[in-house]
């Protein structure tokens, strides 16, 4: 049977063949799988999506600066009603390193054809405008987007970023990950016994064996290294509930590529 599971660390949301979906609290503590710890701010685009509960704020997912004023993230981060803030420049969750920056966000622009029922439409993408503009310096810029329509070829060098566990059921880490994450082209991915007809032509497919996003990378960036540079060509989506690393299930990210259009029309 087909399923497949939503990064999201507030509830992890697992489809069936006729998706229909129901929400699952197994495993809401993995993150990323594989990989290794990143060199602090070397992802200065990548920042920490928190919500508030009580007094406090709690990290939930990442995401993308792509403007002073303006992150990229998950659709399904957000599609719920809360105290959002972002913080820019992060590296180890639990302490100060001295390189921070914490924005509020003012508003949440969702795609209109998310369908928080329908994960396998597409769609899962939201810009975040911020309350006021990042400061940037050399531990927070601004992430460069894929080029409009662009289709990355298979197995093009990319990592997954993300706060979590090196492994399944490994020791927490609050430290950020990086894990690299080759791309798989569309005809793969969709092709049967990989994700087949659930994978749309507006998503990227990357991994698939041992490295993987895994709950709690909802929205954060794909990575992919393109004329000598790295551009983010995914939003963090979904995973198969079979694992976060199951063979021939790659993470799946909404294609930054197909939204560039949407995005320029919100943000200017």
């Amino acid at each position: 049977m087909l399923r497949f599971v939503l990064l999201s660390a507030l509830a992890l949301l697992v489809l069936t063949e006729d998706l229909e979906p129901r929400y699952l609290e197994e495993g809401a503590g993995e993150r990323v799988v594989g990989g290794e710890v990143a060199r602090p701010n070397s992802w200065p685009w990548q920042i920490s999506l928190q919500y508030k509960s009580g007094s406090s704020f709690y990290h939930t997912c990442g995401g993308t600066l792509i403007r002073r004023g303006w992150v990229m993230t998950a659709a399904h981060c957000v599609d719920s009603q809360r105290t959002w803030r972002v913080v820019l420049g992060e590296h180890n969750l639990n302490s100060n390193d001295g390189t921070e920056q914490i924005l509020s966000v003012s508003q949440v622009y969702i795609n209109n054809g998310w369908n928080s029922n329908n994960v396998a439409g597409g769609y899962d993408i939201a810009l975040l405008r911020l309350s006021s503009e990042a400061t940037l310096n050399s531990a927070v810029q601004l992430g460069t987007l894929a080029s409009a329509n662009y289709i990355l070829p298979n197995n093009n060098p990319c990592y997954v970023t993300g706060w979590g566990r090196t492994s399944t059921g490994g020791p927490l880490s609050n430290s950020l990950k990086q894990a690299w994450l080759p791309s798989v082209d569309h005809q793969t991915c969709s092709s049967s016994g990989w994700w087949g007809s659930t994978v749309k032509t507006t998503m990227v497919c990357a991994g698939g064996g041992a490295n993987s996003g895994c709950n709690g990378d909802s929205g954060g960036p794909l990575n992919c290294q393109v004329n000598g540079q790295y551009q983010v060509h995914g939003v963090t989506s979904f995973v198969s509930s079979s694992g976060c690393n199951a063979n021939r299930k790659p993470t799946v990210f909404t294609r930054v590529s197909a939204y560039i259009s949407w995005i320029n029309g919100i943000i200017g």
